[in-house]
């Protein structure tokens, strides 16, 4: 039997500690597959675009989400392009919309071999009211999906 390559590898992130943990895996394979590694952040989108119009006004909206897709383009670039420089290609990709389906989308345009992200673990209320990105992906995806749990790492 023979190892799958990962030559088009998607790295989902929120910049929590769990995705910082999915990033070291994404990145592991990356570079063991000599392949390109999305670093993908999806900004959700407001569910009710009517309520923005109420406080902001229509023409101020594309510059305001312009501005926030370049402030994480550059966070991705701070929080871990910065650390691979040199070592795999990457490309960070922010996207606005409703975090699993442009997940999954982007992932169908890049045919993507292997979506790596993290998992908050949240149960109960809070994971019946707030849903799971993680979950969702899952579920939806055609591509194998790689789930890091956050765990503190032991020393030693």
């Amino acid at each position: 039997m023979e190892y799958p390559k990962y030559k088009r590898i998607l790295f989902c992130t929120d910049f929590s500690a769990t995705a910082d943990r999915a990033f070291e895996y994404a990145f592991g394979i990356a570079k063991r597959d000599e392949g390109l590694l999305y670093l993908l952040h999806v900004i959700p989108e407001y569910p009710d675009q009517e309520i923005l119009v109420k406080f902001f006004p229509t023409d101020l909206i594309p510059s305001a989400q312009k501005n926030i897709t370049e402030e994480m383009k550059q966070k991705i670039q701070n929080q871990y392009v910065k650390k691979i420089e040199g070592q795999i290609k990457t490309d960070s990709v922010v996207k606005i919309g409703k975090e699993d389906q442009t997940i999954i989308q982007f992932a169908q345009e890049k045919q993507i071999d292997l979506i790596v992200m993290g998992t908050h673990g949240k149960t109960g209320v809070e994971h019946a009211i707030l849903g799971s990105v993680a979950e969702k992906v899952i579920r939806k995806s055609p591509f194998p999906v790689f789930i890091i749990p956050l765990r503190e790492k032991k020393a030693g």
